[in-house]
């Protein structure tokens, strides 16, 4: 798998991502408003066994590539999850602090959407924010997401539904 923009590659997972995305996953800032930090360790071997398993599917977290550095700088993709007993597929996306605010999360976000709306055939995609990351609220509705509801996961946290339905392109889905 390979998704190209024009400052990203967004691609499958090779060993070497490993460390990078370890780094990410486990900084307290990043992973604030999803669950805090994983275990450093822990989190590297496990994104080393993905990457030697050779798995391959069309939903996952795909490491996020900046094309001028060649650096691992987020993590990007679609999940399934189950919402409310309902069957979704979410985007997520988490970068590293040294990208935010360079629009990485945007375009990494929108060329996944696009993905999922064109290549898979989705209809629709979801985003879970917590209500406190307004950062993740401002590229959710960059891509054109919106609000649709709240839900409690099971955790109890509380988060909300950003949702996108895929483009309409025949004057036959409006009969």
């Amino acid at each position: 798998m390979q998704i190209e923009t024009e400052r990203l590659v967004l691609r499958s997972s090779q060993s070497f991502d490993a460390q990078a995305l370890a780094e990410i996953w486990s900084d307290p800032e990043v992973t604030l408003y999803m669950g805090g930090p994983r275990d450093f360790a822990e989190t590297r071997e496990l994104f080393e066994e993905e990457a030697l398993s050779g798995a391959e599917t069309n939903t996952d977290l795909w490491p996020v590539i900046e094309k001028t550095s060649g650096q691992v700088i987020g993590h990007c993709g679609l999940i399934d999850k189950d919402v409310d007993g309902q069957s979704e597929y979410e985007l997520v996306y988490v970068f590293h602090t040294s990208a935010w605010g360079k629009g990485y999360a945007t375009e990494a976000a929108s060329a996944v959407r696009d993905y999922a709306f064109e290549q898979l055939d989705l209809k629709r995609i979801i985003a879970l924010i917590d209500p406190e990351n307004a950062a993740s609220e401002r590229v959710a509705k960059k891509i054109g997401m919106h609000f649709e509801r709240k839900t409690c996961r099971p955790s109890g946290k509380v988060l909300r539904v950003y949702a996108r339905h895929a483009y309409v392109t025949s004057e036959a889905a409006y009969r």
